[in-house]
């Protein structure tokens, strides 16, 4: 059986299943590396305009395995090729996240390295990440070890949609052919400038912004602002 399962439509949605659910879904070294591996080829495959992650079964990912802890943490932390959040953050494909049940510590942080999250009402999410929920509810999250739900979960903004369980890849599906329909050079553009600012304090990221749309708009052609206008 395949761990970690992969595979593309014709309409250019890459699927990334974490297929270990009797245990749902932990991870061990082996299997991260994999899942990395896949990210960093979606990336570079033309084909690839979307990638939907997803557990099978009912989690999403409760974390790394921890009869496999001492591999996982004590692997090259220096070796970018085999860092999973790293390759998913390098992505430059949208990333959306299919949460079902559990994401719990390196399932939290797979699920906050994608770029939209459509959530289960079972989803319950546990870590703490005070750079997307604030540091007082990180803190109570971690002192009391109290999940989030996917209801405080889509209050505090870590996920864009809540669905019943059955609608999840439904409902992924859907926002991915949404974003398919766009055109494919901007969503990339799009995502680069958002993620790059991210990493800045307003005023640069402001400036990014703006150095980069000009960019964009220095190329273009008198054919293509005439279109433009006619949108």
């Amino acid at each position: 059986m395949d761990l970690i399962q992969t595979r593309t439509d014709q309409n250019g949605v890459a699927y990334l299943t974490i297929n270990r659910p009797k245990s749902l879904n932990s991870l061990t070294r082996p299997m991260m590396i994999a899942m990395a591996k896949a990210f960093k080829a979606f990336d570079a495959d033309d084909s690839v305009r979307v990638v939907i992650l997803s557990g099978s079964g009912p989690s999403f990912c409760s974390g790394v395995d921890l009869t496999a802890a001492e591999d996982v943490f004590k692997g090259d932390v220096k070796d970018m090729e085999s860092d999973l959040v790293y390759q998913m953050e390098k992505c430059r494909k949208v990333i959306i996240g299919a949460i079902n049940g559990f994401a719990v510590t390196a399932g939290f942080e797979i699920a906050l390295a994608c770029d939209i999250l459509v959530a289960s009402k079972t989803a319950k999410f546990m870590d703490t990440h005070a750079r997307v929920i604030g540091p007082n509810r990180a803190r109570e999250v971690s002192l009391t070890a109290t999940p989030i739900t996917a209801d405080q979960a889509e209050r505090w903004g870590l996920v864009n949609h809540i669905v019943e369980g059955n609608e999840l890849m439904k409902k992924a599906q859907e926002v991915a052919q949404a974003i398919i329909k766009n055109n494919q050079d901007l969503v990339l553009r799009y995502k680069a400038v958002i993620n790059d600012g991210l990493k800045r304090d307003l005023g640069h990221a402001l400036a990014l912004e703006k150095e980069r749309a000009h960019d964009y708009y220095s190329g273009m052609t008198k054919e293509q602002f005439k279109k433009c206008r006619n949108l």
